[in-house]
């Protein structure tokens, strides 16, 4: 069975997101771009327009041709985007490189993406004398390499066409009804796709204004969002938990937000619901989306969502609910291995034909490794992550299940659940955990008993000082697993219950 959006079409003429911003300079030159949160400085779609000529006119004087690759190692501004963009405008592609990164895993990206060229101060190429206006792009031309997540494996870069960020820009658009009149705030790394696209794209894609911020800090988030009159938040999963929860966020003044979607990872309907008495005029919601798909599958939803769905299907989308073990499409109702097809899905993976077969089947079906539902009203619910369930006894867990749980526990601040191998039930959950205060662990195994099904349970508690996740909020469970079989191994045992 095939499901399809309740969404129109996108009929609208192809362009490439930097000529998109063109056409908004062209009809609105004075209307604000990007503000930088820090400094306050605005940048009009007239001076973006005029950044992104002089960018691709600094790059082709330094030999930046059609075809190449430019690397971006630097933090959020409105620089990277006008470099970025004018890169793309001269003809090649963009990828972002995460300031945090270590200058081997750096060194990696730049080879397998075969850049070109890699910038670090992105304000250094905004003064060409020899501007160059956008060339006639098309569409299957390949404008961003993203790497994927790396949750379960080794990050992979991903092949995203103009085409695939027009069509994910306008999707998002559609769905959280983006106006010129829009304020969004942009938190997520640019050199991230939830950043690149979300935060950056859709939003000047809709002639709307970005807020853009560097680094995560609530109170300048929270100033940001007072001072500038955010209409649309999109945050990580933690940073959602602290707008609902941190003290601080009653002293300041949010009423102007209207959507607050977090990506990255599941939240749970109570976090929504706290979140929600913080931002009594806004709706709380979250996405989904891969690398793999431009970080759009389903889109959150303005006017309202169900708590619990991550949306319905994107406008062009459509899906499919596969048993994989079978590979037959599951009844109606059931839960299922999501596969997609859509603009926004990508070509593959640079240079790795064997992984893009893998992810990429007949017919253009993405297999998200996601299992999930879709309800009658075609609403979208996520289960887990295929290759993260745990199977105690044959029995399938899911972690964010678990996690979802451990999240409304008062002492409990972040939590990630892995699975543990036992020589009696095949694997048991572990809850891996960043207390607030002082916690005690068996009061915490005791709590979650009282509350799922014995072969729900959680077996031991191991405490942390951070959950790693990669920039979008997704929790690294391949770290936190490597961590666990470490400790064990020395301290001598084989399993702990």
């Amino acid at each position: 069975m095939i499901h399809t959006s309740p969404y129109p079409s996108l009929n609208a003429r192809f362009a490439a997101v930097p000529q998109l911003v063109r056409q908004v300079a062209e009809r609105s030159p004075d209307h604000p771009a990007i503000v930088d949160a820090p400094s306050r400085a605005v940048v009009t779609y007239a001076a973006l327009a005029g950044q992104i000529d002089r960018a691709a006119g600094e790059l082709a004087g330094r030999g930046f041709a059609p075809g190449d690759v430019l690397a971006l190692r630097a933090p959020n501004s409105s620089a990277w985007a006008a470099v970025a963009l004018g890169a793309m405008a001269a003809g090649g592609a963009v990828t972002g490189v995460s300031p945090l990164a270590t200058e081997a895993e750096a060194a990696a990206q730049l080879a397998s993406a075969s850049a070109a060229i890699l910038v670090g101060e992105p304000e250094s190429l905004l003064g060409s004398p020899s501007p160059v206006a956008p060339s006639s792009l098309s569409p299957g031309q390949l404008a961003l390499l993203p790497y994927s997540s790396g949750t379960t494996g080794l990050p992979k870069p991903v092949m995203l066409s103009h085409a695939n960020l027009t069509a994910a820009a306008r999707q998002l658009g559609a769905g959280l009804g983006l106006t010129p009149g829009d304020r969004f705030l942009a938190l997520a790394p640019l050199a991230h796709v939830m950043g690149f696209v979300v935060s950056l794209c859709a939003p000047l894609a809709a002639g709307a204004t970005v807020v853009m911020l560097p680094r995560f800090e609530l109170p300048a988030l929270l100033e940001a969002i007072q001072r500038h009159r955010v209409t649309v938040v999109a945050v990580p999963p933690p940073v959602l938990a602290a707008l609902a929860r941190d003290p601080a966020v009653g002293r300041f003044d949010l009423s102007a937000v209207q959507a607050v979607v977090s990506g990255g990872a599941p939240v749970s309907p109570e976090l929504q619901a706290e979140a929600a008495g913080r931002f009594p005029r806004a709706m709380i919601g979250q996405g989904y989306g891969l690398t793999e798909t431009s970080a759009v599958i389903p889109v959150p939803d303005r006017a309202g969502m169900l708590p619990g769905s991550v949306g319905r299907l994107a406008p062009g989308t459509e899906l499919r609910l596969v048993d994989p073990d079978t590979g037959r499409d599951v009844s109606p109702g059931g839960p299922g291995e999501l596969w997609v097809r859509g603009p926004q899905v990508m070509a593959g993976y640079l240079g790795r034909p064997e992984a893009t077969a893998q992810m990429l089947g007949v017919g253009g079906w993405l297999r998200t490794g996601d299992l999930g539902r879709i309800d009658a009203g075609g609403n979208v619910f996520i289960v887990d992550r295929l290759k993260e369930l745990i199977k105690v006894n044959a029995i399938q867990v899911a972690p964010a299940e678990l996690e979802a749980l451990l999240a409304g526990h008062p002492q409990v601040a972040d939590a990630a659940v892995i699975p543990r191998p036992d020589e009696r039930t095949g694997e048991v959950p572990v809850a891996v955990v960043v207390a607030r205060g002082p916690l005690d662990p068996g009061e915490l195994i005791a709590w979650v008993a009282a509350r799922v099904a014995p072969h729900k349970r959680i077996r031991a508690v191991r405490l942390v000082r951070e959950i790693p996740r990669t920039p979008s909020g997704k929790i690294l469970r391949r770290l936190l697993i490597e961590a666990d079989r470490a400790e064990l191994a020395g301290a001598g045992t084989r399993q702990l219950r």
